[in-house]
């Protein structure tokens, strides 16, 4: 028995919506986030004198 069977019709077209909705609802992200998300725009640490100090 697979879960579509399980539904009622109100249910499978609610169901449908939601998935229809999101789909649509994508998320465009900016070069800045995917630099941020890549890790290109984390701090750089360096020692200077025995310290770690950030650049």
């Amino acid at each position: 028995m697979k879960m579509r069977d399980a539904l009622s019709a109100d249910m499978k077209q609610q169901l449908k919506k939601e998935l229809s909705s999101s789909a649509k609802e994508d998320e465009h992200l900016t070069r800045w986030d995917w630099e941020e998300l890549m890790g290109v725009r984390k701090d750089t640490y360096k020692r200077q004198g025995g310290r770690i100090r950030r650049k």
